[in-house]
Parts: structure tokens; sequence; C-alpha cells
């Protein structure tokens, strides 16, 4: 090709200007890389963890101005790991990677971890971006063929590449819903040279009393982003929500739901691309409005102790039953504030507190034992 001459580098220049206005900090995989390979997936992906992190935190900036978001960047190289920001104790980890079921082994790459503590709105709000790549550990090559993964390794080695944006958000207003989304793409390398490929993640709202105009705002919002490429997939992620945010032991789910999904890899890498992208995109959307409607509501303090009850039995889904945190929590030497950034601030257990019939507390209690259709 020609050579770049002046031109040339004065629109790189302020390409890369306008990428840093547009993310909370560098990507991982540097502008210049990602502009060489900027038709490859794993480049657009990349981009959408980035602007998705961005899109969020500024909503959620905005929406509580006297707090700021901690920007922590931190890299790992194969078999260290080293944060590449100033706040180098709070430096996380990827989550094995952001959500995905099996720890993986120490590799290249990194992330940016976005936190805002104790704001006036938000008593937690954690967004965090991983893009990591190496050789997969053992144990994550023996969880993933038991999902029915059929992985031909050489010499004994996989590797792999993967990236996702996660986030929680828990609030201080007991009328303001918690909210989680992840969404994430894992790449495999055969012994043949073939790539195995696929994609999961979710969006899903965790009320601690029923706003059923929320609830159906909230589902209607998800359910569009779905139609817009199949209109079989929201009630199928839907279910999977339900099925997958139960706390077994209580006989409850998490909150009201949302979508979940996990090892997509049809009908094309393009389409599932484009369908994760609406998801992403509907995030802002599907929840800051519920935010703004109610985080000035007034509350009780009982309203506020059935928060901290409903807070204990999220903290118990996450140390129990959540597939990233377990096994992020057992694959070693992981960075656990990273871990542990989905824990709200507070939370509280009491013995055998019920609450009484027909309140609102029994109310949403009905809803998380009995999953509703908002939609239909």
């Amino acid at each position: 090709g020609a050579a770049r001459g002046p031109p040339a580098l004065a629109f790189a220049r302020e390409e890369d200007k306008e990428l840093r206005q547009r993310f909370m900090a560098p990507p991982v995989s540097g502008l210049r890389e990602l502009r060489r390979r900027r038709r490859e997936l794993r480049s657009r992906m990349e981009l959408l963890i980035m602007e998705t992190q961005a899109e969020v935190c500024r909503a959620l900036a905005a929406l509580d101005p006297g707090a700021s978001f901690a920007v922590d960047t931190w890299e790992r190289k194969e078999g260290t790991r080293e944060p590449r920001g100033e706040r180098r104790a709070a430096a996380p980890r990827a989550r094995a990677p952001l959500g995905d079921p099996a720890p993986v082994a120490l590799a290249g790459g990194g992330g940016i971890s976005c936190v805002l503590q104790d704001g006036e709105v938000f008593e937690k709000a954690g967004v965090n971006v991983s893009v990591v790549s190496g050789l997969l550990s053992e144990e994550a090559a023996r969880q993933m063929r038991s999902r029915g993964k059929s992985l031909k390794a050489k010499d004994g080695k996989l590797p792999f590449c993967a990236m996702g944006v996660s986030s929680v958000i828990h609030p201080k207003n007991p009328h303001v819903p918690t909210m989680h989304f992840n969404y994430r793409y894992f790449e495999i390398e055969e012994a043949d040279g073939t790539k195995q490929w696929w994609f999961g993640g979710g969006t899903d709202l965790t009320p601690t009393y029923l706003n059923e105009e929320d609830a159906i705002h909230f589902h209607k919002t998800l359910k569009e982003a779905c139609d817009k490429h199949d209109l079989k997939l929201y009630p199928k992620y839907k279910k999977w929500c339900d099925d997958y945010f139960y706390i077994k032991h209580r006989g409850e789910r998490r909150g009201i739901g949302g979508i979940f999904f996990d090892d997509v890899d049809s009908p094309s890498k393009e389409e599932v691309f484009q369908f994760v992208k609406s998801c992403a995109k509907a995030v802002v959307p599907c929840y800051i409005p519920i935010v703004k409607k109610h985080c000035h509501d007034s509350f009780t303090p009982e309203e506020k102790l059935w928060q901290q009850l409903r807070r204990g039995r999220y903290v118990e889904f996450n140390l129990i039953y959540d597939r990233g945190t377990k096994f992020g929590l057992l694959t070693p030497g992981s960075r656990i504030e990273s871990i542990l950034m989905s824990l709200p601030l507070t939370a509280r257990w009491e013995y055998m507190h019920t609450p009484p019939e027909s309140s609102k507390e029994a109310e949403i209690l009905e809803v998380l034992r009995n999953p509703k259709d908002w939609v239909h």
C-alpha cells in the first residue's frame, strides 16, 4: 500500500483523540492494533465492550453528580499480573473471564475497572472490562468439555482469547432496583488451526419492592432488542435467566429476571455479534429511566431494612451459585477485589425473618418464587 503521509498521520491522531474521549481509559489491545484489525470480530467486540462501559458509566455518573468513578487499569503478562493504573492495590483481575464459568491459565491482556462507591444515588456501582488471551488451563478445558465442547489440543495446549464487560449496580434507595449485566466473547484455537467461538451474557433486574410498571418497561426493552433478530430469542433467554438465577436453598429467584444466554455460536458469528450489540445497547434504556423515576422517592427505615435482607440473598446467590464468582475464587492467584466487586457495600441476615401476609414484602417474594410473564 501507499506510504502513510502527513494527512494519514493527522487522521490517525484525530481518531486516537476521539477514541480516548469515547472510552473510560485506553483500550487493552491499544488503539493502533484495534485500528489495524478493525474488520476482525475480536476488535469490534473489544470496541463494543469499551463503548458499553463508557455509556453506562456516563449515564450513572449523570444521575449521581457528587460521586465519581475510580478507574483502575490493569495488565496481565504470561505468568504475572501488573496494574498499569496508579491505584495498584485495587487493580483487579479478570473474573475467569467476566462470568465465563471456567478458570483460565495465566495470560496476557488486561482490563479496566470503573467503580463508584458511596454516592448519593448509588451505594456501589462497578463496570468491568476484561480482554485476556493465553493458554487454557487443564481445569478450564475440562469444564468446557463438560459443557459439550469437543476441544482438540495440540501438545496439550489450547490458545484462547476472551473478553467481556460486566456490571453490578446497587442503589441506596430501596425503591430503585439493583441491576446486573454481562456480555462476553470466547475464542479457542484447536490443534488443526480451526477456531471455536461463542458468546454469552444477559441483563437482569433485582428489585427490593415490586413495581409492575418498571418490570414491564425493563422486560419490554430487552424483548425489543431480542425481537430485532429472532422472535424466539426473548422467551428462550427469559426462561434461561429465571432458571439460572435460582437460589436453590431458598426456593427463590435472585430477582425478576431479564435475559441470560451462554455458548451461543449460531446462526453465524456476525449475526450473534449483532444480537449481542443490540442487547448491550439496551442496558441504558432498560434501566436508567427506572433509576430516574425512583431515586428521590421517600422511604422508611423498615423499607431500608428489607432492602438489606434482600441484599443478603444477592450475596448468597453470588457466592454459592454464580459460576463466574465460584471459579474465579478457585483459580490460583486471582484478584479477589475484582471477583467480589459484584457484592453490595452493605447487607443483612436476620434469624427467621418472615414478612407479614399481604405486605409489599410478601408481594415481591411471591414473584421471586413464581416468575411472571411481563410482556404478554
